[in-house]
């Protein structure tokens, strides 16, 4: 028991440290100006103010810092905060589902329904998880460029679709369900289509939970690919916005309330997200590592 308090010691003294941040952040959406750029800083606000997210006060154009416009009355081009949150949800709803259902197909097929060679496609597979991402940025954007995509959803959703890691843990989970399953829903007439979708994922909920949070995040969070193929206000991410106001603080020191506001709000969508699926989270963290 001592140990595993001593083993457990640095995962409290951690804690904090990843904790602070998003507390920072969720008490600064509700400071005003001045209190956030107060020092010494208030642990908590002397009075907590919804303006930064909605400012009835706002008449289009003011230097108050007082009366800032609140996020969700942020504009660019005509375009609003809500606007860049659809965007992103779209693009996180479209290419999580969509790389999953492929890469879950392609798993069941390679570990299923093998075919001459698909030893040696699942090697490339592996070889390719092993290139770096930033690698493959000047090729992707070339062929973007060349098809026409720049300022499209289509730059923002089509590179994301194959996942070569996503692939190799549906795979490894796969493995674990039993051939002979499979073989009877063969002799009962069922075609690869439908014991994939009536068979086996179902079998798979928890490791479809697993993998789905990551790479959910990872879209709603990815700034650098959008930055490279999206330019003009009406395709601009969550993030992209976000990043452009951060770096008009050094101008505007007067926004970083605001700026917390749509930062706390950007989050919800991941916590909410783990919250509701922690249980098939954690149950699907093992389901990749079952059989080699």
């Amino acid at each position: 028991m001592k140990w595993r308090t001593l083993l457990r010691a640095p995962l409290w003294l951690l804690v904090p440290a990843m904790l602070l941040p998003y507390y920072w952040m969720a008490i600064g959406a509700f400071k005003t100006v001045g209190e956030l750029l107060r020092q010494p800083p208030t642990l908590l606000p002397d009075a907590p103010t919804w303006r930064n997210f909605f400012n009835p006060d706002w008449a289009g154009t003011t230097a108050d810092p007082d009366k800032l416009a609140g996020i969700l009355q942020v504009s660019v081009e005509g375009h609003g905060f809500l606007r860049f949150y659809a965007n992103s949800l779209l693009v996180t709803v479209v290419v999580t589902a969509v790389s999953l259902l492929a890469a879950s197909l392609v798993a069941f097929v390679l570990t299923k329904r093998p075919f001459p060679g698909s030893r040696w496609l699942f090697r490339l597979l592996l070889v390719s998880m092993m290139v770096p991402w930033e690698v493959t940025i000047v090729p992707n954007f070339v062929t973007v460029a060349q098809l026409g995509w720049i300022n499209s959803y289509a730059a923002l959703l089509v590179p994301g679709l194959a996942k070569a890691f996503v692939v190799f843990y549906f795979r490894q989970a796969m493995l674990s369900v039993p051939d002979e399953l499979v073989a009877a829903a063969t002799l009962d007439g069922a075609g690869t289509l439908r014991i994939w979708w009536s068979v086996v994922l179902p079998l798979l909920r928890p490791a479809l939970a697993a993998i789905a949070i990551p790479v959910a995040v990872a879209e709603w969070n990815n700034f650098l690919w959008p930055l490279l193929v999206v330019h003009d206000a009406a395709t601009l991410t969550l993030p992209l916005q976000l990043g452009k106001m951060a770096a008009d603080l050094s101008f505007n020191p007067q926004s970083a309330a605001v700026l917390m506001a749509g930062s706390l709000l950007a989050s919800l969508p991941a916590v909410v997200l783990f919250l509701i699926f922690q249980r098939q989270f954690v149950a699907g963290l093992g389901a990749g590592a079952t059989k080699g």
